[in-house]
């Protein structure tokens, strides 16, 4: 564990919000077009809400009772991930003045693809101490 620190979840769903209110602001100062930026704080938003809620989950302390209350727990939690992604995307019409489903589509895939790159934000590997292998 010493060697490959976790990355922590908040920081994930952290920067997937930074990227998405990035991505909104240029999309508005370039394209001017207040619909597609808009469209695309929602699909991030898509992303970051219920990637906020899993983060919560799986850092609570019912998560890191035992491996079996662990695992049955990341599954309630990733189906619950997934319905509030689907029922966002579902009310996006409703919600979103001028909707732009390809600027929405956008946002949600470059904020997910975050995930990708977590594994650099590990930071270099820890060298272990002489008394510690």
């Amino acid at each position: 564990m010493a060697k490959d620190p976790p990355v922590s979840p908040w920081r994930v769903v952290a920067v997937q919000a930074a990227v998405g209110v990035l991505l909104a602001a240029v999309t508005w100062l370039v394209g001017g077009q207040s619909g597609w930026a808009w469209s695309m704080l929602y699909g991030s938003a898509a992303v970051v809400v219920p990637g906020a809620l899993m983060a919560r989950g799986m850092t609570s302390r019912l998560t890191s009772m035992n491996a079996g209350v662990s695992a049955v727990s990341f599954m309630l939690w990733e189906f619950g991930k997934i319905v509030v992604s689907v029922a966002m995307l579902a009310l996006a019409p409703k919600v979103v003045p001028d909707l732009s489903w390809p600027a929405l589509l956008v946002a949600l895939i470059v904020c997910i693809k975050v995930y990708w790159v977590a594994l650099a934000w590990r930071g270099r590997p820890k060298k272990l101490n002489e008394n510690e292998s």
